[in-house]
Parts: C-alpha cells; sequence; structure tokens
C-alpha cells in the first residue's frame, strides 16, 4: 500500500507540475503596474481543460501526502 502510495505523488506531482506550466501566461507582471487589458475573461476550451486538471492533479498530490502519513 505504501509503494502505491509514493507511485500515486510521484505521478500527481509531474502532473501537477505539467499541467501548471501548460497554462496560458495571460498577465504577467505588467499587468499589476496597468500594463494588461483583458484581465478577467472565462477560460473557454483547452485553458478551461486545464485548470480543471491542475485543481484535480493538487487535490490528488495533497490526498495521497495526507494518504501516507496515516499509512
Amino acid at each position: 500500500m505504501q509503494t502505491l502510495l509514493f507511485y500515486i505523488q510521484i505521478g500527481s506531482s509531474a502532473l501537477l507540475a505539467l499541467s501548471i506550466l501548460l497554462q496560458q501566461k495571460s498577465a504577467g507582471l505588467s499587468a499589476t503596474f496597468g500594463g494588461g487589458g483583458n484581465s478577467y475573461s472565462s477560460k473557454r476550451g483547452l485553458d478551461r481543460l486545464l485548470a480543471n486538471a491542475t485543481i484535480f492533479f493538487a487535490i490528488l498530490f495533497f490526498g495521497g501526502a495526507i494518504a501516507q502519513i496515516f499509512v
């Protein structure tokens, strides 16, 4: 069981990092100082899929970390 949790932790961390890196960078630091135009827009298509995947992998990663504490 501990080995399975270990592999879930490794896989979810790699997929979480990948899903974060693949997200579109629409507003950087320049938007903080007034340089950005459309800051608030709804996510569509691939952006929505990547955002949902990031949330899923974060929950999976966190759940795996908590499960490893109790096993």
